[in-house]
């Protein structure tokens, strides 16, 4: 069982109680220790089930008696509801329930306002819901609900926003809560210090999530029992909102999520979806499904929010910084979410080693969609700003871009003053992907012709080694010695199942055929955090691996009454019992365990918290080679180079697919993706996948994935840390530093679309453009 202890905390708010729980006497994983399962290549056990089109996902469920749901939204950005009837669409054929302000309890929503409410703040806003037996019937009764609309003034940009005589979305103003300042020596006299200061400004977009899978599910109320089949990266979190929202015990609601389409950080959350469809269940007393359509998804389930950045940095002639300031203003749209930070200061404040740095991080409302994490939140905008003026600071400086980061190296987070546990993976990072995309020998830029080359570099910092929050597995062993692990997590489709079987089978011994596992359901497993930050295989893979020793001891215990020997004499490898390691002494596992059936043998693991004395953090750095066509603005990236420090690698495919999809949308950030509204009409222009691109296989090039690969002993013990983040923070800093590179023209403005190419060409011939 595991062990913990109380920390008692008293502060403004009260007493507040943390227990500290222990894996055991669990030490890691050696780095040279040789592993039979982990580190090895396995394909994903779900496989089969996607490819044969048998994986179940949230708008795959049907049940007796489903209905259909559908949403009446906003047409304008702002307004007030001065009518709503109802009545037709209430009588309307198929139609079982309609939920509005006019019948709907009052729940609270966002960090501002409620489930519906008599005044809309974007385009897209919940006005009403229906539910029929087709969505034919559904969509049919929209049309009859009769809304008068009092169109009120809007803001959809942060500068309007931000303007003295601004309308105000909320009656508090536009400032979405306190602004966040981080503040270490003194800024000011760094940048007097300083031989040369760069002072630019950067613009970084609103990018979309859109997985291929909406938001959405089916909710089902058997008496006072509600089910909900959702698409979510946190069942547990959906269970928690959604009883407060309907009023239920957490016991009675049960989340259950199989498979899932992506999420990236937008289904962290529970949404107002998932409350209107358990609220039309309970009026129809059917099963409802609701699931978004593309456009509704694009408008109302979050966003990365766009920021414009104020960057100083300055730095003395031998490149050491002497101070960092950043100014950052972000959108938040109409509501706070809550769920992830988008945290752009952060990477400002521990990248590199200085000792004066400020950061001040502005929410700012606008009439358009809430702003929710979105892989990587604020990293990917923060360094998209940072490691372009570190990129300016290295050419006015003269020095390699390379060579500076190494000359302001930090082995301590500085913001706690801890040192990291590993505190050689950024340095690693930068020996490997600078050997594999040859950066020393690498092409110089040609100023003639109109296909021009350029390289670009640059690198990031990001949490990911689990741990904040507690995680749990449960393991039961057959009497055929087959073996299910449980756990309440769930795979957000970055393969988790497998990484988490591949622990236990590793520990266990056994066959990677030999293990199930069970996730993905409040109803079956026991407690797990939020899928987010790149911590579920470090934060519940040590949980499965303590759950794993224990079940092999009483295995062993099993075994040695029956091989009448000591268990310090037995070990399981490859699916037997062997005494004093020889083959020839082995007895099937098995035959072990049909010896004590029924009786069942089962253990509980959890993870420890981090250490308290150190800082875990996971880093990385990219190289990437572009050419630029200044006829047409097309930007096409030759090669990439990658190395990334996420401690042990526990399977090497997935780790490759997360690296070559981290990357994929860090392209489609860096050159294509931005939400366009028409900031008279406050209407989104884009909110399809036919006008807001994304990048397709014709945009990947070639990636050298060059892997770090160091276990992190002190992190966990696995040795594991995250790898669903880190590739697409570099990516588009490292893509606009090769353009400069190429051109000779800053661009600071994302994305680099051909439009704003051409403009800065047509610009810098006129003499205009700054470079």
């Amino acid at each position: 069982m595991p062990a913990f202890r109380i920390k008692r905390q008293e502060g403004d708010d009260g007493v507040a109680l943390q227990l500290i729980e222990s894996e055991g006497d669990l030490p890691p994983w050696g780095p040279n220790e040789a592993l039979s399962v982990v580190g090895h290549p396995y394909p994903r056990l779900e496989g089969r089930e996607k490819v044969s089109g048998r994986a179940i996902y949230a708008s795959d469920i049907r049940l007796p008696g489903q209905l259909y749901g559908k949403v009446l939204r906003s047409p304008y950005p702002r307004a007030r509801i001065t009518r709503l009837d109802v009545s037709r669409a209430e009588a309307a054929p198929g139609v079982h329930a309609v939920l509005s302000m006019l019948n709907a309890p009052p729940i609270g929503w966002y960090q501002e306002g409620q489930l519906f409410e008599s005044t809309v703040r974007l385009v897209g806003d919940e006005v009403a819901a229906v539910a029929a037996e087709s969505e034919e019937q559904a969509e049919d009764a929209l049309r009859l609900i009769e809304v008068a609309y009092e169109p009120l003034p809007f803001v959809t940009t942060i500068a309007a926003a931000l303007a003295p005589d601004a309308p105000k979305v909320h009656e508090s103003g536009n400032i979405a809560g306190e602004p966040v300042i981080y503040e270490r020596g003194d800024p000011e006299a760094g940048l007097r210090q300083a031989d040369v200061v760069i002072d630019e400004r950067y613009e970084t977009p609103c990018a979309l999530h859109n997985a291929l899978e909406a938001h959405g599910g089916t909710a089902f109320w058997d008496g006072d029992q509600l089910t909900l089949w959702d698409s979510t990266q946190a069942v547990f979190v959906v269970r928690e909102e959604v009883a407060r929202a309907v009023g239920l015990p957490e016991h009675r609601v049960r989340v259950i999520k199989h498979h899932m389409g992506g999420g990236f950080g937008a289904k962290q959350i529970a949404w107002k979806v998932d409350v209107i469809a358990s609220l039309l269940s309970k009026l129809a007393g059917r099963p409802v499904q609701l699931i978004l359509d593309r456009e509704a998804e694009n408008l109302v389930s979050g966003n990365r929010n766009p920021t414009r950045q104020r960057v100083r940095l300055g730095a003395r002639r031998d490149g050491t910084l002497t101070a960092i300031v950043a100014e950052i203003a972000q959108a938040a749209g109409a509501y706070r979410t809550g769920g992830e930070a988008s945290d752009v200061s952060g990477t400002y404040q521990s990248l590199y080693r200085c000792p004066n740095v400020r950061t001040e991080q502005t929410a700012v409302y606008i009439n358009a969609g809430p702003a929710v994490a979105f892989r990587a939140p604020g990293f990917v905008e923060g360094a998209a700003a940072l490691e372009q003026a570190m990129d300016e600071l290295a050419r006015a400086l003269e020095i390699d871009p390379v060579e500076l980061r190494r000359r302001n190296y930090s082995e301590v987070d500085q913001p706690s003053g801890k040192p990291y546990t590993l505190p050689e993976g950024l340095r690693l990072s930068y020996d490997r992907v600078t050997e594999a995309f040859g950066w020393q020998d690498r092409p110089r830029p040609s100023s003639s012709g109109t296909k021009r080359r350029g390289t670009g570099f640059a690198a990031h910092d990001w949490v990911g080694g689990g741990g904040h929050d507690p995680g749990y597995a449960w393991i039961e062993m057959n009497a055929d010695g087959t073996v299910e692990v449980i756990t309440g997590t769930q795979d957000i489709g970055t393969g988790t199942r497998t990484g988490l079987a591949q622990i236990a089978a590793e520990e266990l011994g056994l066959p990677l055929e030999q293990i199930t596992l069970r996730l993905g359901d409040t109803g079956v497993g026991p407690y797990s955090p939020v899928s987010s930050g790149s911590a579920t295989q470090a934060t519940i893979g040590p949980a499965v691996r303590a759950a794993a020793v224990d079940l092999k001891r009483q295995v062993l215990d099993v075994a040695a009454a029956l091989l009448e020997v000591s268990a310090v004499r037995l070990s399981i490898e490859d699916g037997k019992v062997l005494v004093d390691g020889d083959p020839e002494r082995a007895v099937a596992l098995s035959e072990v365990t049909e010896k004590i059936a029924p009786h069942m043998l089962q253990a509980r693991g959890c993870r420890a918290p981090n250490p308290e004395d150190k800082a875990v953090r996971t880093f990385g750095a990219q190289c990437v080679e572009v050419e630029v066509d200044t006829e047409t603005g097309t930007i096409d990236i030759l090669r990439l180079a990658t190395s990334h420090d996420c401690g042990r690698i526990v399977n090497p495919t997935m780790v490759d697919s997360q690296v070559i999809g981290g990357i994929t949308q860090g392209i489609g950030f860096a050159l294509m993706e931005e939400r366009v509204v028409d900031d008279r009409l406050g209407i989104v222009l884009n909110a399809n996948l036919e006008d807001y691109y994304v990048p397709t296989v014709a945009d990947a090039p070639p990636i050298a994935h060059a892997p770090v690969d160091v276990p992190d002993l002190a992190a966990n013990s696995t040795g594991a840390k995250g790898i669903g983040e880190p590739p697409l923070i570099p990516t588009a800093p490292a893509i606009a530093n090769a353009v400069y590179d190429a051109i000779g023209i800053r661009i600071r403005e994302y994305p680099l679309s051909r439009q704003r190419v051409l403009a800065a060409l047509a610009a810098a011939g006129q003499g205009e453009a700054r470079s």
